[in-house]
Protein backbone atom coordinates (compact mmCIF):
# COMPACT_ATOMS: atom_id res chain seq x y z
CA UNK A 1 0.00 0.00 0.00
CA UNK A 2 1.30 3.79 -0.66
CA UNK A 3 1.54 6.22 1.83
CA UNK A 4 -0.75 9.34 0.23
CA UNK A 5 0.55 12.67 1.57
CA UNK A 6 -1.35 15.72 1.07
CA UNK A 7 0.51 18.42 -1.10
CA UNK A 8 -0.70 22.07 -2.06
CA UNK A 9 2.15 23.95 -3.66
CA UNK A 10 3.13 27.32 -1.16
CA UNK A 11 0.82 25.33 1.66
CA UNK A 12 1.14 25.85 5.18
CA UNK A 13 0.99 22.55 6.97
CA UNK A 14 1.76 21.07 10.73
CA UNK A 15 3.55 18.37 10.93
CA UNK A 16 4.31 16.12 14.35
CA UNK A 17 7.73 13.96 14.06
CA UNK A 18 8.63 11.38 16.78
CA UNK A 19 11.89 9.86 17.95
CA UNK A 20 11.83 6.23 17.19
CA UNK A 21 12.48 5.01 20.77
CA UNK A 22 9.71 7.97 22.54
CA UNK A 23 11.56 7.84 26.31
CA UNK A 24 15.13 9.17 24.76
CA UNK A 25 15.78 12.87 25.32
CA UNK A 26 17.63 13.16 22.36
CA UNK A 27 16.13 16.41 20.61
CA UNK A 28 16.21 18.43 23.66
CA UNK A 29 19.68 17.16 24.27
CA UNK A 30 21.36 17.97 20.97
CA UNK A 31 18.78 20.57 20.19
CA UNK A 32 21.84 22.82 18.66
CA UNK A 33 22.49 20.31 16.35
CA UNK A 34 18.73 20.17 14.72
CA UNK A 35 19.06 24.10 14.44
CA UNK A 36 22.13 24.03 12.79
CA UNK A 37 20.89 21.39 10.69
CA UNK A 38 17.66 22.85 9.77
CA UNK A 39 19.18 26.27 9.22
CA UNK A 40 20.92 24.58 6.83
CA UNK A 41 18.32 22.81 4.74
CA UNK A 42 16.36 26.27 5.08
CA UNK A 43 19.43 27.62 2.69
CA UNK A 44 18.98 24.89 0.39
CA UNK A 45 15.46 24.20 0.57
CA UNK A 46 13.78 27.52 2.24
CA UNK A 47 10.45 27.72 3.68
CA UNK A 48 9.22 29.73 6.62
CA UNK A 49 8.73 28.29 10.23
CA UNK A 50 5.98 30.11 11.94
CA UNK A 51 5.79 27.83 14.70
CA UNK A 52 7.52 25.56 16.45
CA UNK A 53 8.44 23.87 19.97
CA UNK A 54 11.25 20.59 20.33
CA UNK A 55 9.93 18.03 23.26
CA UNK A 56 12.23 15.58 24.34
CA UNK A 57 11.07 13.30 22.18
CA UNK A 58 9.19 15.17 19.40
CA UNK A 59 8.86 18.12 17.84
CA UNK A 60 5.59 20.35 16.41
CA UNK A 61 6.29 22.25 13.37
CA UNK A 62 4.31 24.82 11.59
CA UNK A 63 5.80 25.48 8.00
CA UNK A 64 4.65 27.70 4.90
CA UNK A 65 6.42 27.05 1.69
CA UNK A 66 7.25 29.17 -0.83
CA UNK A 67 4.73 29.39 -3.78
CA UNK A 68 4.62 26.67 -6.12
CA UNK A 69 6.60 24.43 -3.85
CA UNK A 70 5.00 21.77 -1.78
CA UNK A 71 7.86 19.34 -1.51
CA UNK A 72 8.17 18.90 2.66
CA UNK A 73 8.77 15.25 2.15
CA UNK A 74 12.62 16.09 0.83
CA UNK A 75 13.26 18.47 3.72
CA UNK A 76 11.98 16.33 6.53
CA UNK A 77 14.20 13.46 5.07
CA UNK A 78 17.36 15.76 4.78
CA UNK A 79 16.53 17.19 8.77
CA UNK A 80 16.01 13.71 9.84
CA UNK A 81 19.03 12.47 8.04
CA UNK A 82 21.64 15.59 9.05
CA UNK A 83 20.32 14.96 12.51
CA UNK A 84 20.94 11.79 12.58
CA UNK A 85 24.35 11.48 11.18
CA UNK A 86 25.75 14.40 13.68
CA UNK A 87 24.85 11.94 16.56
CA UNK A 88 26.91 8.83 17.84
CA UNK A 89 25.81 5.75 16.69
CA UNK A 90 24.42 3.07 19.44
CA UNK A 91 20.38 3.49 19.50
CA UNK A 92 18.50 0.66 18.88
CA UNK A 93 17.67 -1.02 15.75
CA UNK A 94 15.33 -3.03 14.42
CA UNK A 95 16.12 -6.07 11.93
CA UNK A 96 14.47 -4.37 8.91
CA UNK A 97 16.51 -1.15 10.06
CA UNK A 98 19.68 -2.76 10.22
CA UNK A 99 19.12 -4.97 6.69
CA UNK A 100 18.38 -0.93 5.47
CA UNK A 101 21.16 0.22 6.71
CA UNK A 102 18.96 3.01 8.37
CA UNK A 103 19.84 4.47 11.77
CA UNK A 104 17.02 4.25 14.67
CA UNK A 105 17.04 7.47 15.41
CA UNK A 106 13.87 9.32 14.34
CA UNK A 107 9.81 7.05 13.44
CA UNK A 108 10.07 6.35 9.78
CA UNK A 109 7.04 8.45 9.39
CA UNK A 110 5.40 12.12 10.83
CA UNK A 111 1.89 13.29 10.80
CA UNK A 112 1.54 15.94 8.59
CA UNK A 113 -2.37 18.51 8.49
CA UNK A 114 -2.47 21.26 5.75
CA UNK A 115 -3.70 24.56 7.36
CA UNK A 116 -6.94 25.24 5.64
CA UNK A 117 -7.67 28.43 6.99
CA UNK A 118 -6.60 31.51 9.78
CA UNK A 119 -8.78 29.41 12.88
CA UNK A 120 -6.71 26.29 11.57
CA UNK A 121 -3.83 28.07 11.35
CA UNK A 122 -4.13 29.99 15.10
CA UNK A 123 -5.39 26.16 16.43
CA UNK A 124 -2.37 24.74 15.55
CA UNK A 125 0.07 27.73 17.02
CA UNK A 126 -1.76 28.00 19.88
CA UNK A 127 -1.22 23.84 20.20
CA UNK A 128 2.40 23.91 19.49
CA UNK A 129 3.10 26.19 22.20
CA UNK A 130 1.02 24.82 25.01
CA UNK A 131 2.45 21.28 23.78
CA UNK A 132 5.48 21.57 26.65
CA UNK A 133 2.51 22.22 29.30
CA UNK A 134 0.87 19.17 28.24
CA UNK A 135 3.80 16.99 28.65
CA UNK A 136 4.21 18.61 32.16
CA UNK A 137 7.15 19.90 31.22
CA UNK A 138 6.70 23.39 32.04
CA UNK A 139 3.69 25.34 34.27
CA UNK A 140 3.87 27.61 31.65
CA UNK A 141 4.16 27.94 27.74
CA UNK A 142 7.05 31.02 28.12
CA UNK A 143 8.84 28.69 30.77
CA UNK A 144 9.64 26.33 27.92
CA UNK A 145 13.11 27.23 26.35
CA UNK A 146 12.73 25.60 22.69
CA UNK A 147 10.01 27.21 21.54
CA UNK A 148 8.68 29.71 19.07
CA UNK A 149 6.58 31.40 21.87
CA UNK A 150 9.04 33.55 22.34
CA UNK A 151 9.24 35.26 19.04
CA UNK A 152 5.72 35.31 19.71
CA UNK A 153 6.28 37.12 23.09
CA UNK A 154 8.38 39.90 21.77
CA UNK A 155 6.51 40.48 18.81
CA UNK A 156 3.62 41.22 21.09
CA UNK A 157 1.42 38.98 19.73
CA UNK A 158 1.10 36.72 23.14
CA UNK A 159 1.68 37.74 27.12
CA UNK A 160 4.37 36.16 28.79
CA UNK A 161 1.72 34.96 30.75
CA UNK A 162 -0.14 33.53 27.73
CA UNK A 163 -1.64 29.57 27.96
CA UNK A 164 -2.21 29.61 31.73
CA UNK A 165 -5.96 28.61 31.39
CA UNK A 166 -6.17 26.73 28.29
CA UNK A 167 -7.76 23.27 28.26
CA UNK A 168 -5.45 20.57 26.60
CA UNK A 169 -7.20 19.08 23.38
CA UNK A 170 -6.82 15.12 23.96
CA UNK A 171 -8.74 14.20 20.35
CA UNK A 172 -5.96 12.42 19.12
CA UNK A 173 -6.21 15.36 16.28
CA UNK A 174 -3.00 16.25 16.49
CA UNK A 175 -0.77 13.48 15.41
CA UNK A 176 0.29 12.41 18.70
CA UNK A 177 -0.68 9.05 19.36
Amino acid sequence: MRYRRTDVAGGTYFFTVNLAERKRTLLVDHVEVLRSVIRKIRQRHPFRIDAMVVLPDHLHALWTLPEGDRDYPTRWMLIKAGFSRRLSRGERRSESRKMKGERGIWQRRYWEHLIRDDRDYARHVEYIHFNPVKHGHVERASDWLYSSIHRYIRAGIVERHWGIDIETDDSGEFGEG
